[in-house]
């Protein structure tokens, strides 16, 4: 892969290409799976020529680790905008579960690509930094919980067994979530923070 330029108007240009494959990437790997998508797929998708897909990613297990960062490193940019530990326990951590639904809802197919795929990589050295991406959110969400356990009014009998229920929920939103469908990302985050607080919501309103 090449050395970004350092002039902001040709950096800019230059990420928001890489950007675009990135994108062409997620969406092939989701579809066809890692393994079958050849390197021509990526070339017709992209509309780059082999030489052009190495300028701006490199090889094709660089471009797996780029989708996976796609999806953490903006979340975690996300959850520390939100100055989750200023607010209110309950606040707090319906602030950062909405945050979460809305990256992951709006990243479908990079979160089926890191699920289904993270085994091609999980062993390398390069998937380390990815790996404690997902672990400083997993940090983050289960602090969160116990300040609302501790601070707050809702007992939860098991922090750990809830923070995986929550894990569970939001990185499986893109097997039925459908940005036309029913429920809106505000509403989806409400309802799996309804669930786990044992509030009884009414039902949630078709938009």
């Amino acid at each position: 892969m090449a050395t970004p330029p350092t002039r902001p108007a040709l950096r800019q240009r230059y990420d928001a290409k890489r950007e675009g494959v990135v994108e062409a990437a997620a969406a092939l790997f989701a579809e066809r799976g890692y393994h079958a998508t050849t390197m021509q797929d990526l070339t017709e998708a992209t509309g780059l020529t082999a030489g052009g897909l190495y300028h701006y990613i490199g090889s094709k297990e660089q471009l797996l680790i780029a989708i996976c960062d796609a999806l953490m490193e903006p979340l975690l940019e996300k959850a520390q905008a939100l100055g989750i530990e200023a607010l209110e326990p309950e606040p707090a951590l319906r602030a950062l579960v909405g945050a979460w639904v809305e990256q992951v809802a709006t990243h479908r197919q990079h979160m089926v690509v890191f699920l289904q795929e993270r085994h091609v990589i999980e062993r390398e050295p390069q998937w380390r930094h990815v790996a404690g991406s997902r672990k400083r959110f997993e940090r983050l969400l289960e602090r969160t919980l116990e300040r609302v356990q501790e601070e707050g009014e809702t007992p939860i009998a098991d922090r750990r067994l809830t923070t995986f229920a929550l894990l569970g929920m939001v990185n499986h939103l893109p097997q039925w979530y459908r940005p036309r469908g029913r429920l809106s990302t505000a509403q989806i985050a409400t309802g799996f923070c309804d669930m786990v607080l044992g509030r009884a919501a009414q039902p949630l309103p078709a938009r």
